[in-house]
């Protein structure tokens, strides 16, 4: 059992740490996706700013989380937790990509559950 529970932090810890900077770094280059139309022109025109400089800003941000995340996964976890929410919430008050807003809400309870594994001692 308690392999198990071992495999599970560092699967947690690896997918949690690495899948941000992925993420992050693709904002410069845009391989993976058109990171720009994730965000809403009302956002952006609330930030005046163009979407290809806000996603550098979020992929900046998503790679110190990644990199927190692999060097002190509690407070990495809680970061990602947090972050995926606030990304799920503005997609939703957007009222866009909804399926995306939903995976990341699913994706915000599997860092929880990291940073639950990570905060037992017993574990």
């Amino acid at each position: 059992m308690e392999s198990n529970i071992s495999l599970a932090k560092t699967v947690l810890k690896y997918t949690y740490g690495l899948v941000p900077i992925v993420a992050g770094l693709d904002k410069f280059v845009n391989l993976l996706t058109e990171w720009g139309k994730y965000v809403s022109e009302g956002f952006l025109s609330a930030l005046s700013l163009q979407a290809a400089t806000f996603m550098m800003i979020v992929g900046i941000i998503e790679v110190v989380a990644g990199i927190l995340v692999l060097v002190k996964p509690k407070i990495g976890g809680l970061v990602v937790m947090f972050w995926l929410i606030a990304i799920a919430l503005t997609l939703i008050f957007s009222g866009s990509f909804l399926d995306v807003a939903v995976r990341d809400l699913v994706m915000a309870v599997g860092a929880f559950v990291l940073v639950k594994l990570y905060a037992d001692k017993t574990v």
